[in-house]
């Protein structure tokens, strides 16, 4: 009886020092990594800059009569309309020679009636020879002369109108007036030290000019094979779009104004002007904008997402998992960014799994179990928005 229990005892601590050992090493786990799975994108190169905003046109305005300037009739920085009223100028000179030229004009017309009446009488006197022919002559030279000298005055009067109007300034566009150089009661005009009184820009659409290396653009060229001039460019940009000086992105797209005829300050550029419609006037002239655009032709690239890619001291590198669900690590060239995706020139083939995230606690060969990232939805088959 007593061989039976200890048996039992002893058959009982074997058994509880193998259920203790198997709970001291416990079987590791395979981690699940979400992966992209490389293919190829339609894309086209993508481009940033950043410049500064333009206004659409600035009209500069001059006072075309020197006189006092009597009253300015708007706030400077605020909007004014085509035809709205800004400055008054004294006109009391100006109406005092607008009077004279109309005495002048009246002068002329009586000496031209009193010459057409002299002529008129001579020509029946001048066919039964009670007038000379070198005394019809004369008669018709004053007559012309007098006729003259009225368009001379219709012609003085003319101008002392236009300079009595130029007293009052209109503004001449739709824009944003600055401010004023002059005070009111000071002396302006040519000849003096105002010679320009404001400036108004118009700001329905703003433009920034985008410099390109001359390498760069006959490349894009080239790539696109446009069938059009060299200083024609429409087709070679494409989804311009700004983003604003605190990140976001302005709602209206750009579209392509013009080529500049010359090359920029910095010698090797080309100047590309691209225009941005702005009907709540967000935009403002000096401002500086960055804009991303698509250039060139859309051909077929590979893309990654930005998460997948490790970039330590000038080396790029990226986490493959094989098809036996093993990891790799492998170097790769990097093109340029898209979106929230790196486009990859060298490295990856297509077809192949790239890890999402897990990637400091990768290890050559570790098992992994892979699983569909998000990233696979959302992929940049179209200009993505940066």
């Amino acid at each position: 009886m007593r061989v039976k229990f200890l048996a039992t005892l002893l058959l009982s601590v074997i058994l509880a020092g193998g259920c203790k050992k198997r709970q001291s090493t416990p079987r590791p786990t395979v981690p699940h990594i979400p992966v992209f799975t490389i293919r190829t994108d339609s894309l086209a190169t993508p481009m940033e800059f950043v410049g500064e905003m333009n206004s659409n046109s600035d009209v500069i305005i001059q006072p075309r009569i020197t006189g006092y300037l009597l009253s300015a009739h708007f706030k400077s920085g605020m909007p004014v309309h085509k035809g709205q009223l800004l400055y008054r100028i004294d006109p009391a000179q100006l109406q005092t020679q607008e009077a004279a030229a109309r005495s002048q004009l009246s002068s002329a017309q009586a000496q031209l009636i009193e010459a057409q009446n002299n002529y008129e009488r001579a020509v029946p006197l001048a066919r039964i020879n009670a007038v000379s022919r070198s005394a019809l002559d004369q008669y018709k030279a004053q007559y012309e002369s007098a006729r003259a000298a009225v368009r001379s005055a219709e012609a003085s009067l003319h101008d002392a109108s236009l300079n009595v109007g130029y007293a009052t300034i209109y503004s001449p566009i739709d824009g944003i007036i600055g401010a004023t150089d002059p005070s009111v009661g000071d002396l302006v005009g040519v000849g003096t030290q105002y010679t320009t009184l404001t400036t108004i820009s118009n700001t329905d659409s703003v433009s920034v000019t985008l410099s390109i290396p001359v390498s760069e653009y006959l490349r894009l060229r080239d790539s696109t094979k446009l069938d059009e001039p060299s200083y024609v460019n429409r087709n070679l940009l494409s989804n311009i779009r700004l983003w604003l000086s605190d990140g976001s992105l302005y709602p209206y797209p750009g579209v392509y104004s013009y080529t500049r005829r010359a090359t920029g300050d910095r010698m090797g550029t080309i100047e590309l002007v691209v225009k941005f419609p702005n009907p709540e006037q967000v935009l403002k002239p000096g401002e500086y904008a960055r804009v991303t655009t698509d250039a060139g032709k859309i051909r077929p690239r590979t893309v990654v997402p930005q998460i997948c890619v490790s970039q330590d001291q000038g080396i790029n590198s990226l986490w493959v998992i094989r098809p036996d669900s093993t990891a790799e690590y492998r170097r790769v060239e990097l093109g340029k960014t898209y979106g929230s995706y790196w486009i990859i020139n060298q490295g990856v083939e297509i077809g192949e799994w790239v890890a999402e995230s897990g990637l400091q606690k990768m290890r050559n060969g570790m098992k992994v179990i892979p699983v569909a990232s998000a990233s696979e939805t959302d992929r940049p088959t179209k200009p993505a928005e940066r």
